[in-house]
């Protein structure tokens, strides 16, 4: 066995950030081992490395829990603690993990530092400094630090740490959050100079809905530092912000979240964070005051550089630009060389799309993302310090010369979090179309989970964040990430009722009612229970349930004083609600409302919402509450079949979505079921097959109809390319989601710029899809964090194969499927350490089933036939199942179907003969080739001519139809 991934409260060795409760985890991995599950485990947290001096020690437990396990210890202000774990496997072996540690902050300690701003204009941004002198025999120090809006901080001349846009962005106002340094490394005995840069960022720049509003939060530069050094003999010098220290201009001379950043390297104060610096000429700096509720350790998960690439190409465009290809929509600058002459003004500007074949920018709105750079004759490596652009092209202007592509880096910047899934099948565009969501969360996951990253917007909307919930957390590790986004979210919720604005932050200044962006909408408002519920399910820790359960009961409870107030009719019929928003079957084309009514969608998540809540209360063993808010979920899922449902089961808003979120969210009764199901698949068959759906259905459209007898039909939308679909985008190019199903038109040019973003990641929600039907990997709720889980892939016959892995909080899962040249199914699987599995096979015969070269009936699994399905349940471990169906994996006629099986039924032989006539009607084909498939038939050269894939695709689409 080998203990692997020991994280503390989901982060990995976290230095310096707000532990509110103690919650370590790890992963157990077999290896070579005999166990298959944990026996027992034991934890122990020591003040040294060497674990002489032990604070904790659970013992010997069968209980300990590996997915969340709560210490009780009493943490001190500014100390690191390590930690191990031992486990016991069930075959009697036993493994140690390595040592993890985490450092506590400052906590309740008063700060000696005082909040310092230069005295200089506003607007001026500033350097601020200081030498110190310290004495020998350092051991260890510390830099806490805040500063607003943005900050880098030097030492000796070096940057200290590698995380950019501290302190990041969160409700200022509400908390503000400090980093911790370890600068032991950087520090020497004598003298040390010490500086900080600020820049605008969200605190006081330009930031916001239209356009943006200046001074968000406050109108001056500020910072806060403290550094304490820690000396042999256990004494402490402390260094702190105070009036002694000084100011100068920055050579960065505007800087802004949308428009980019001016840096003049003739305006640098060379060598200014060495210790012989002469700074008799700066300037002073006063005592202020930032204005916040509460000062705490940091919440948010550093953003990084956490990849790089290199162009791909450079274009000289018609229009005489020189534009750097990237070849990937993504977030973050471009990192460059240069030699420019003295004075020489260089600039790179960003855009994700050309148009007309040069450099293009429009649908950025009012953002001028751009990166201005005045050279002072040295040669450097340069990058900005407050910006971050969403681009792929990058138009460069002011390079003389012949350009050196390897002069240019792009750097990839989100917030420090790891990649755990992946997605790969026979088809290359699905493959894309997986890349392109996870690019999306990439670039949106910077601090905040944001629409979009490059235009005059990049805001946490809550309706993106909950829609992609569950996409995210296949994708990346993401327990920590949306941990901080939460307890934002919380802050903004307590100062409005219960009720959740539209982002989160939300966006200042204030209107009478403390908000300008507006709050309270059903779907958008949800991610206060949808979110902490999709956390548990993926990671299995009650304490992220814990956390935020009273965030998701106290969105339920505004909900109902809304409904309370407006009649009791236990529906949602008042406020503003997005809807369906920017689906395809709205009254207007022009706006961006869908064609399902918002209330009926209000009243859908007013329901579901209760059934989180209800079902969180159980987990928590809240009993009481639990069973009174089922018994509100029963009440609104009946006021919701009375008012939108016959007496028959039909639904009185015919549209996608209506019929899809009321299975989704079961607000129906069960014998309304078939009949909602059957009206869903002839709305699609009506609507050609294709979705019409926005934010709102379109994350559940696949799901519902693979859960509901329709798996065929969630692959016709995964695998239709023309418009609207998820392919449509990828055949034009984009490596990335977009906002709108034609962010792009079929001819390659922009559909619009007054809301169009080429990197939106709610439409990735897809990949769920992917992950759990697709590929069938679905995380149990009745045993959460992947614990249990359902494997229960979907084959389907236009794809050869499909597999997904996933490093899940229980260890590493793979599932996949593939299907044989001759008909037979092979599944794959791998069950990781101390969890289980029940596989569900399709279309199987027990007695035909090999597992691992065995037959399943004379092996150890528990296995039993139930329908044209087979249950198996499996433990740790990695099996290989194959078995011929009873049914055929190529859903179409055409491809599997003889020709004398298509015309000896009128209805396909009448479609095959208007697609076909000239093999249809061919007496060579009728005669010894009748018994062939059709694919086979035109693989002959004299019948090829007349089949092309084109043709073959119709045939399929409506042959599928009469099937279906």
């Amino acid at each position: 066995m080998k203990i692997t991934h020991l994280r503390t409260n989901h982060m990995t060795n976290p230095l310096g950030f707000e532990l509110d409760r103690l919650t370590l985890s790890w992963i157990t991995e077999s290896g070579n081992s005999q166990s298959v599950s944990q026996a027992a485990a034991q934890v122990v947290i020591a003040i040294d490395e060497e674990f002489n001096d032990i604070l904790f020690d659970s013992g010997k437990l069968q209980e300990i829990d590996s997915l969340g396990y709560n210490p009780e210890i009493e943490m001190k202000a500014r100390t690191r603690y390590y930690w191990r774990v031992k486990v016991w496997g069930d075959a009697g072996d036993e493994a140690t993990s390595d040592t993890a540690w985490f450092e506590t902050a400052k906590m309740d300690e008063l700060w000696e530092g005082k909040w310092i701003t230069p005295d200089l204009d506003k607007e001026t941004h500033p350097l601020i400094r200081k030498t110190i002198t310290l004495p020998d025999n350092i051991v260890s120090a510390r830099a806490y630090i805040c500063g607003v809006g943005l900050y880098d901080v030097e030492i000796n001349g070096k940057r200290v740490g590698d995380e950019y846009f501290a302190p990041g962005y969160n409700a200022y106002d509400f908390w503000l959050q400090y980093q911790t340094y370890d600068i032991t490394s950087i520090l020497d005995s004598g003298d040390n100079a010490i500086g900080f840069m600020l820049g605008n960022g969200w605190y006081k720049g330009r930031f916001g809905f239209d356009g943006g509003y200046h001074e968000l939060y406050g109108n001056e530069f500020a910072v806060i530092a403290e550094i304490i050094v820690t000396l042999k003999d256990g004494s402490e010098v402390t260094i702190s912000t105070d009036q002694d220290w000084k100011c100068a201009l920055s050579p960065i001379t505007f800087s802004g979240i949308y428009d980019g950043e001016v840096y003049d390297a003739n305006q640098e104060s060379k060598g200014w964070t060495i210790s012989n610096f002469d700074d008799i000429a700066w300037g002073s700096v006063s005592l202020t005051k930032v204005k916040t509720e509460s000062f705490q350790a940091r919440r948010s998960l550093p953003v990084k550089i956490m990849e790089e690439r290199k162009p791909i190409e450079i274009i000289y465009t018609p229009a005489g630009e020189t534009v750097l290809d990237m070849g990937q929509v993504m977030t973050g600058w471009v990192r460059f060389k240069t030699n420019a002459a003295k004075g020489t003004k260089l600039q790179l500007q960003y855009g994700e799309i050309l148009q007309n074949d040069c450099f293009y920018r429009d649908n950025l709105r009012t953002a001028k993302a751009e990166y201005t750079y005045i050279s002072d004759g040295s040669e450097r490596e340069v990058q900005p310090h407050f910006t971050f652009y969403g681009f792929r092209y990058v138009k460069l202007t002011g390079f003389e010369g012949e350009i050196n592509i390897h002069d240019f880096t792009g750097c990839v910047m989100y917030s420090d979090i790891d990649e755990t899934g992946t997605i790969e099948t026979s088809n290359p565009l699905v493959n894309q179309l997986f890349r392109n969501a996870l690019w999306g969360q990439k670039g949106n996951f910077l601090d905040v989970p944001t629409d979009c990253p490059q235009r005059d917007e990049r805001m946490g909307w809550t309706g993106d964040a909950q829609v992609f919930a569950a996409t995210a957390c296949y994708n990346m590790y993401s327990p920590a990430f949306y941990q901080k986004y939460m307890f934002d979210l919380r802050e903004e919720q307590k100062k409005i009722g219960g009720s959740v604005p539209f982002t989160v932050p939300t966006v200042k200044p204030k209107d009478d009612n403390g908000f300008i962006g507006g709050h309270g909408s059903a779907a958008w408002g949800d991610a206060a229970t949808v979110i902490p519920w999709t956390l548990y399910l993926h990671y299995g820790d009650k304490e992220l349930l814990r956390q935020q359960f009273d965030t998701m009961k106290d969105w339920v409870d505004y909900i109902r004083r809304v409904d309370e107030e407006s009649g009791g009719k236990r529906l949602w019929q008042e406020g503003f609600h997005f809807g369906d928003w920017l689906a395809q079957d709205g009254p207007d084309p022009q706006s961006p409302m869908g064609g399902t009514d918002s209330y009926y969608i209000a009243s859908a998540y007013y329901c579901y919402s209760a059934q989180l809540v209800a079902k969180a209360a159980a987990v928590l063993g809240k009993n009481e509450i639990a069973e009174e808010y089922a018994k509100l979920a029963d009440e609104i899922k009946q006021a919701i079949k009375n008012e939108y449902f016959t007496p028959n089961g039909r639904s009185a808003i015919h549209t996608q979505t209506a019929m899809i979120v009321a299975l989704y969210m079961d607000l129906i009764p069960e014998s309304f079921r078939p009949r909602v199901v059957e009206d869903l698949k002839e709305k699609l068959r009506t609507d050609k097959m294709h979705l019409k759906t926005g934010f709102v259905g379109t994350p559940y459209f696949c799901k519902v109809l693979s859960e509901n007898g329709a798996n065929e039909a969630a692959y016709t939308l995964l695998l239709n390319d023309d418009f609207p679909s998820w392919l449509y985008a990828v055949k034009l190019g984009a490596t990335t989601i977009w906002e709108r199903w034609n962010s792009v038109l079929s001819d390659g040019t922009i559909s619009g710029t007054g809301m169009n973003s080429l990197n939106h990641y709610a439409y990735g929600s897809i990949s769920e899809w992917m992950y759990q039907h697709m590929c069938g990997i679905k995380p149990a709720e009745d045993v959460p964090g992947f614990r249990k889980i359902n494997l229960s892939p979907k084959p389907y016959g236009k794809l050869q194969f499909a597999k997904a892995t996933l490093q899940s909080a229980s260890g590493s899962i793979e599932s996949g499927w593939e299907i044989k040249e001759d008909g037979a199914l092979t599944f794959t699987f791998l069950v990781p350490f101390h969890t289980t599995a029940e596989v569900i096979l399709p279309d199987a015969l027990l007695e035909t089933i090999k597992v691992n070269d065995r037959e399943l009936v004379n092996s150890r699994f528990a296995a039993k036939q139930e329908g044209r399905y087979v249950k198996c349940g499996l433990m740790a471990g990695k099996y290989v199942f194959d078995y011929m169906p009873t049914a055929s994996y190529i859903l179409t006629y055409s491809t599997n179907n003889s020709l004398s099986d298509l015309l000896n039924n009128e209805e396909t032989k009448k479609i095959f003969e208007e697609e076909l006539p000239e093999v249809a009607g061919n007496p060579i084909v009728q005669g010894p080739f009748a018994e062939k498939t059709l694919r086979e038939i035109v693989k002959i050269p004299l019948f090829s001519r007349f089949a092309p894939s084109e043709k073959l695709d119709k045939l399929d689409k409506r042959l599928e139809l009469v099937r279906q």
